[in-house]
């Protein structure tokens, strides 16, 4: 045998090693590949369900077209702003008996409220009567609402009669006895160029002879409240009614949601709330100063609603979401980002928004200047949500609200 074939010789017969590493390295290689493969799969698929989806939101056009404007930063909630549990300690009235009691007048010892489903009611001790319905049934619905009717302000004037503002049907005056009910402004109508389409809240002077109201929009109604704050365009306004001439005049335009409204003791200023501007403006109606306007608290710390006056020279303005400071607060981060707004608007709708809201009661009364000298806190709603007014008669806070089925009551001497 020679050399070359003993060297095959050896070859053949060369002993082998067996180990695993080759399984492993086939087995890994195999995993690898399936992962790649449901990874590829996954995100095709999900190109495939998401592609139809950001066609359709860049085609639709958003329901709102809001403008960039700037909030101060959030006062820090310390001092008079303090944030405590007293609102909690209030107790509920005619629970799931009224829906909706915007707001709250008395005569006497009987209070006075309009709810959601179009009524004007009495409330007698534990009695619930209706004294009149404004609008016409069917109720209870977004599309009944134009019809149904939306009572918001209610005020008691000199003669004892009940001034209310309807959202969609305009001003009355209420016989609180008898019920009937006289129109003094019809809603929907054109005043200098612009809709009524929102009315909001009243005040009356003390002879009854003017009305002021706040119209917070002429573009959105009451049941698209939260596009109106999304978009927040300044097309709000303040209006004069005379009683004895029936002429209306716009006092002061160009407001940013102007929402409650309360005339000041000369009768020559009335303080109207400025929802999205979180700030209260004084509005000057009568006097050298008529037709202008200043701010009588700038920066708070929530978006007030109705503005009432307290017993002790002050005025309660009732918040029903806040801005957190510390903390973070959704709308004034949106005030700068009105794309985002935008998109929002396209996914969602305002029912679907309104359960992101975090709730938030604050109650707080101001005097000369804008100081917060109290203020009572409910966070998270649990006790008085969704609050929109705080009316105050015989020792106690009556809580109003534009969506709980009660009202709250926080007696004063114990708070």
């Amino acid at each position: 045998m020679n050399e070359t074939a003993g060297v095959r010789f050896r070859r053949l017969h060369r002993a082998h090693v067996i180990t695993e590493e080759l399984p492993e390295r086939r087995l890994k290689g195999s995993s690898s590949y399936s992962g790649k493969v449901f990874k590829v799969t996954l995100l095709s698929l999900g190109g495939f369900l998401l592609l139809p989806l950001l066609v359709i939101i860049l085609i639709l056009e958003s329901p709102i077209h809001p403008e960039v404007f700037s909030l101060k930063d959030p006062p820090l909630m310390k001092g008079c702003w303090e944030p405590n549990q007293k609102l909690r300690e209030a107790q509920r009235l005619y629970e799931d008996q009224i829906l909706g009691p915007e707001s709250i007048a008395n005569i006497g010892d009987v209070l006075f409220t309009g709810t959601a489903d179009g009524k004007i009611l009495k409330l007698i001790g534990r009695r619930v009567v209706t004294v009149t319905r404004l609008g016409r049934l069917p109720c209870g619905s977004r599309e009944d609402e134009p019809t149904c009717g939306r009572p918001l302000g209610i005020r008691v004037g000199p003669n004892g009669t009940l001034f209310v503002a309807d959202a969609y049907l305009g001003l009355f005056e209420v016989n609180p006895t008898t019920g009937a009910a006289t129109r003094l402004v019809s809603g929907g109508q054109v005043v200098a160029g612009r809709k009524l389409s929102f009315i909001n809240d009243l005040t009356v002077t003390q002879d009854g002879k003017k009305v002021y109201f706040t119209d917070s929009s002429s573009r959105w109604q009451r049941r698209d409240y939260l596009q109106l704050i999304m978009e927040a365009t300044a097309d709000g306004r303040v209006l004069e009614y005379d009683a004895e001439t029936k002429e209306l005049s716009v006092v002061m335009e160009n407001l940013r949601f102007p929402n409650g409204i309360q005339l000041l003791p000369n009768e020559e200023s009335v303080l109207v709330a400025e929802t999205t501007m979180a700030r209260i403006r004084r509005v000057h109606v009568a006097g050298l100063n008529k037709g202008g306007m200043d701010t009588f608290v700038d920066n708070l710390p929530g978006f007030p609603d109705n503005v009432r006056p307290s017993s002790t020279g002050g005025y309660w303005v009732t918040m029903a979401a806040v801005r957190p400071n510390p903390g973070f607060s959704m709308l004034d981060f949106l005030s700068q980002r009105p794309w985002i707004k935008k998109f929002i608007f396209k996914l969602f709708s305002q029912d679907v928004l309104m359960k992101f809201v975090p709730r938030y009661s604050l109650v707080a009364e101001l005097h000369d200047g804008g100081v917060c000298s109290r203020s009572f806190h409910d966070a998270g709603g649990l006790v008085a949500a969704y609050a929109s007014e705080a009316h105050e008669h015989d020792g106690k806070l009556y809580v109003g609200s534009f969506r709980s089925p009660y009202i709250a009551v926080l007696d004063l001497q114990k708070a």
